[in-house]
């Protein structure tokens, strides 16, 4: 006997439909599994023994082949066990065709028969809705996160025994419905506050700066002076998720299986912060099957790197085209997959290697030639990509202890919006096939078009870069930010005093770093 079962497998962030085809014909006792199955796959055939017996069901003593196809896609994980085990029972009891074409089947099986979660439900939800499936079928713990996808009925079932009374019709069970929009107002609430950081003017100013257009920040203080506080609250102060965005970093969270039953949308902008020994495999992404890195899960939210100079240098340099690009393409021998990757670059380093390099407090204990070599581990086109340098240094006791009330999050995130709205309506038309959104992804054509200074502006610039001794690159990332900063004033021209702010924004862009 003969039987086909729908199921979808992950390729990238992506899903595809596979035909699990099951044949049950005379012969010695064989169990095979062929079409590119990885490991987790090829186990899957105890698992489903197992499963189907202790939920009651005979499982024929024969001769069993399964075949995943597409056959030249590799296929990984334990979401075919529940198809496989359906197959099987469909081949060898007769179950009516019917009763299961058109609908998706996923779900990993325990050996009692029980579903288990699987990784990816979003975008095998999107697979199935796109092929125009009549539904999909899936563990009960991931009908919440599939239910997110419209014109699509999604069915949470609990088990290999429920499934198959629930297609016999012996079973009754409601599609899973969402309301996407109170669930996005549920889980859009930040966790921490902008006024929760006390002191630190300057830097809040800068983080409102680097919100308003999207600009990449670097700060650099000695050790507790609370760069990682302010960082952890950038966030809170950028425009609001839309549900288009959410949506598409819930399906890289997905992938990974980084959502939970109770939080299966991602309604807040990420933030994630690896650890400086992660591998250019884990920023990036990659492995046999590509898979996203840190980059591609900080997608429409922050990326955050603590101890930037402690991180690999092939690490560092690899992100420099995901920073540029937005996206980071994985190549392998029989596929390439490209990820999304548009996320705020925030960084936090120490300004020497013991980090009191410059504080009036502590002596610093690092020779000339030490401090020369930790700050030279950031290369010039990676600092090149970050507009905005910022000193954090250490509070003293009177701003720590101070209770004046200071800015929330909601005042700031005001302002930034506004500034973004103005951006938005500014690159609307003319921005090609690569639409801008903020400030800091204009190119020399648009600063030239859209930063625009007066004389005066010109005149200070010019005394700016020939007394300080900034570098080149820095001309451009100086006017860009100027930009920003008059947004925010609402204002149409760039000043002196927008230019005399982004010009205190390069304390690291000197000809002696």
């Amino acid at each position: 006997m003969l039987s086909t079962v729908l199921s979808t497998s992950i390729f990238g962030i992506d899903a595809f439909i596979v035909s699990v085809e099951t044949d049950i014909s005379p012969g010695l006792p064989t169990f095979t599994i062929v079409g590119l199955p990885d490991t987790a796959v090829k186990e899957s055939q105890h698992r489903v023994q197992a499963a189907i017996k202790n939920s009651g069901f005979a499982f024929p003593n024969r001769r069993i082949t399964v075949n995943l196809a597409p056959a030249d896609i590799k296929k990984e994980g334990a979401a075919f066990d529940l198809p496989v085990a359906l197959g099987i029972l469909a081949a060898f009891s007769g179950l009516s065709p019917t009763l299961y074409r058109n609908y998706a089947f996923l779900g990993e099986l325990s050996l009692d028969g029980t579903l288990r979660p699987v990784k990816g439900a979003v975008s095998m939800a999107l697979a199935a809705r796109d092929t125009h499936l009549r539904g999909l079928v899936l563990p009960v713990q991931n009908a919440t996160e599939a239910a997110m996808v419209e014109k699509i009925p999604v069915y949470g079932l609990s088990s290999l025994a429920q499934t198959a009374f629930f297609l016999k019709g012996e079973a009754k069970v409601e599609p899973c419905r969402v309301d996407i929009s109170h669930l996005f107002d549920k889980t859009a609430v930040p966790q921490v506050d902008l006024s929760d950081v006390q002191g630190h003017e300057h830097a809040k100013r800068a983080l409102e700066v680097a919100a308003a257009g999207n600009h990449n920040i670097l700060m650099v203080g000695p050790p507790g002076s609370g760069k990682t506080m302010l960082a952890r609250r950038l966030p809170t102060i950028l425009p609001p998720l839309t549900l288009e965005e959410a949506l598409d970093a819930t399906k890289i969270h997905s992938v990974v299986g980084m959502l939970s039953a109770d939080r299966p949308l991602v309604a807040v902008r990420p933030f994630r912060s690896p650890h400086h020994n992660i591998s250019e495999a884990g920023m990036i992404g990659g492995g046999a099957i590509p898979r996203p890195g840190e980059v591609s899960l900080a997608h429409n939210g922050v990326l955050f790197l603590d101890e930037l100079p402690e991180f690999r240098r092939d690490v560092l340099e690899g992100m420099r085209q995901p920073i540029e690009d937005g996206t980071v393409t994985i190549g392998r021998a029989k596929s390439t997959l490209t990820f999304p990757t548009r996320f705020m670059l925030v960084c936090a380093m120490n300004p020497c290697p013991c980090g009191y390099f410059g504080d009036p407090h502590h002596v610093c204990t690092c020779t000339p030639n030490k401090i020369r070599r930790y700050r030279s581990k950031i290369s010039g086109p990676l600092l090149d990509r970050i507009d905005i340098h910022i000193d954090v240094p250490a509070l003293k006791y009177k701003e720590m202890s101070s209770r004046a009330p200071t800015e929330n999050s909601r005042t700031v995130a005001a302002r930034v919006a506004e500034a973004r709205a103005l951006q938005h309506q500014r690159f609307s038309t003319g921005s090609g096939h690569h639409p801008i959104y903020a400030n800091a992804q204009m190119g020399p054509r648009q600063v030239k078009r859209y930063c625009q200074i007066t004389k005066e502006s010109d005149k200070f610039l010019h005394i700016a870069i020939e007394r300080l001794g900034l570098s080149a690159r820095a001309y451009h990332r100086i006017l860009k930010v100027s930009r920003t900063i008059a947004d925010l004033e609402r204002s149409e021209r760039i000043e002196p005093p927008h230019i005399t702010e982004a010009v205190q924004y390069r304390s690291f862009d000197r000809v002696n770093w």
